[in-house]
């Protein structure tokens, strides 16, 4: 392998990921992610819908295509196609997508036990279809649906296949592990088939075949890893593994793998396959696991205080999965297993200096937390050291002197609040639709009528507590704001769910109040 050959990558979640159990994309979610997969991602081609499914699939196609077409991207937007006749070809060109990528049967089991038809009787079927669609002016690449079993169990059938097909312009041979029975030594050994026998056309033409892997034993990116290596020109993913079943190879693992261990070109931009992977995860609603490789929360968090000391000294622990290169950035985890390295680490991103004996009581605490599995960021160690330490971070501008919320049943929470800004002392009253909504309007009422200023908007609110639900567990609660269409997320710990708000909104305004402050 080497850097001169380049490897497409032909996304497919928005048809095959949008299979997996429970998802299912507006039409204008489609059209987001098809951009974000194009335009920032750089992905060479995407699959969009399956023909014939709907007509909210059919405008989903439409805007797409329109988007596409006015930005030069039309020829890597690709529907799936059936062989019935020209049903799927016309709903493709009323779609307004020229490409086609047509589903035939790539095992004798599914031709004869699905369709209940001869080789020869399917073949013709697939050829006047493929007829028809180059009439049309729409282009096409076949899929040989169960290709897996077919080259297990009957590759005479395969090739047999491949010999009907061969004379015509058919651009791709695309090779799906339908069912993801497959290891990399039968990937290996089935795709090098493939190339050596079709490696050119009976018309000298060159033949581009391109492999679909599934999940279903855990050897998807394996099997990728085999195609390439065996001559697959192009490989299929999806973001974040969506798929049937198991799922389909993930496309950020995928670009790992081909740049770091095949040292193939592809044209993904790594930066952006984080944020493409937080919109996936947005719109299907299938959370990605913490540990997931490249995209996972956790990933790129070091737990051992060994491991942040072997970082300091000289990038001890890691590897050529630099979280940079994904667009995000090494975090060093707070826990029982810490040490002081991941302690010095994280109080000199925050800034904050401390003696070693003050840096020791931080350290106790923490493992005092991690032993009741206490989940302590980077965040909320300034709330520790203040807790240990019995003192706050250098002076704040905005200081809350008092609070009181009360809560009755059939009646509205009622929150009264004393604050302190630069000095000055301010109180007011709310009521609100819970006890934390009653202390923001209290707020909100003090920057209005006693300040007379605008205060930002709660777009979200999380609240989390640490594994193990233990009932002196600390939460945390993150609060995304709004500030003049600028996004600030901010964190609050305490064992109080409302406190935790508190303190998150009051360390929203002393970030305010100081870039205030420093204009």
């Amino acid at each position: 392998m080497g850097k001169d050959r380049t490897i497409e990558i032909m996304d497919t979640t928005l048809r095959d990921g949008e299979q997996t159990s429970g998802v299912s994309f507006m039409p204008h979610e489609k059209l987001m992610m098809a951009r974000a997969l194009l335009q920032d991602v750089g992905v060479d081609r995407i699959e969009v819908a399956s023909a014939r499914v709907s007509e909210g699939e059919k405008e989903a196609v439409k805007s797409i295509s329109r988007w596409a077409s006015q930005n030069g991207k039309l020829d890597r937007v690709e529907v799936l196609g059936f062989v019935d006749g020209t049903a799927s070809v016309d709903w493709i060109q009323e779609s307004g997508c020229r490409h086609m990528n047509l589903l035939c049967k790539g095992s004798r089991r599914h031709c004869e036990g699905q369709l209940h038809k001869t080789l020869e009787e399917h073949l013709a079927d697939i050829r006047r279809t493929i007829t028809y669609a180059q009439e049309k002016g729409v282009y096409v690449n076949v899929y040989l649906e169960d290709w897996s079993n077919g080259m297990k169990q009957d590759p005479d059938y395969v090739f047999a296949l491949m010999d009907g097909l061969t004379d015509l312009s058919i651009d791709r041979y695309m090779l799906p592990d339908t069912l993801g029975i497959l290891n990399p030594m039968e990937v290996t050994c089935f795709i090098g088939q493939m190339v050596e026998r079709y490696s050119v056309s009976k018309e000298s033409r060159s033949i581009c075949f391109d492999f679909h892997a599934h999940n279903d034993y855990d050897l998807a990116v394996s099997n990728v890893l085999a195609a390439v290596t065996a001559g697959c020109q192009g490989i299929h993913t999806s973001v974040n593994g969506l798929g049937e079943r198991a799922g389909n190879a993930p496309l950020a693992s995928v670009q790992a793998i081909l740049k770091d261990h095949l040292h193939v070109c592809t044209h993904i931009n790594e930066g952006r396959l984080g944020e493409v992977s937080r919109l996936v995860e947005s719109y299907s609603g299938i959370a990605i696991p913490p540990n997931k490789p490249i995209t996972g929360e956790s990933v790129f968090t070091q737990v051992a205080g060994v491991h942040a000391d072997g970082d300091n000294k000289a990038g001890l622990y890691q590897n050529a999965l630099l979280p940079e290169r994904f667009g995000r950035k090494r975090e060093y985890a707070l826990g029982k297993n810490s040490g002081k390295a991941n302690i010095l680490r994280n109080l000199e991103e925050l800034g904050l200096e401390l003696s070693p004996e003050q840096t020791k009581r931080v350290t106790e605490r923490i493992i005092e937390l991690g032993d009741k599995k206490e989940l302590v960021t980077q965040e909320d160690l300034p709330y520790i050291v203040s807790d240990v330490l019995k003192h706050g971070a250098p002076e704040e501008h905005i200081k809350l002197l008092s609070y009181v919320v009360t809560t009755a049943y059939g009646l509205k929470p009622l929150a009264s609040v004393r604050l302190e800004v630069n000095g000055e002392t301010y109180e007011e009253s709310a009521k609100g639709d819970g006890q934390f909504d009653a202390f923001v309007r209290a707020i909100r009422h003090i920057y209005k009528n006693r300040l007379g200023r605008n205060f930002p908007w709660l777009t979200n609110y999380t609240v989390s507590i640490p594994p193990g639900g233990r009932t002196d567990a600390l939460v945390q609660t993150i609060i995304t704001w709004n500030w003049n269409d600028r996004i600030l997320r901010t964190r609050g710990l305490d064992a109080d769910q409302t406190e935790a708000a508190i303190k998150s909104t009051i360390k929203m305004l002393n970030l305010l109040e100081d870039e205030i402050l420093k204009v």
